[in-house]
């Protein structure tokens, strides 16, 4: 498993809860101030679409978009997606 997929793999996770919330990066920037985490909207719009944060940030990001619980079995199916590709 390359290395690029699990990054493409936390890229479409964040994104996906981003759209079902209706979210945009500036909005993304402002949650996350909110409970003390300083992230630009340009900042984060990078990391996301490159996947690579840490794994600290990706669960504040999740816990500010109030995600839905993460399965490991979506994970898998967004790995399998991409072997597909």
């Amino acid at each position: 498993m390359a290395k690029n997929n699990w990054r493409q793999a936390v890229a479409r996770l964040v994104k996906s809860e981003m759209s079902v919330r209706g979210v945009k990066y500036q909005a993304l920037s402002d949650r996350l101030a909110e409970i003390g985490v300083e992230q630009s909207a340009d900042n984060l719009r990078n990391k996301v679409n490159k996947g690579i944060m840490g794994a600290d940030l990706f669960l504040q990001i999740m816990m500010v978009l109030n995600a839905r619980p993460l399965a490991m079995q979506a994970v898998g199916d967004i790995l399998s997606d991409m072997d597909d590709d």
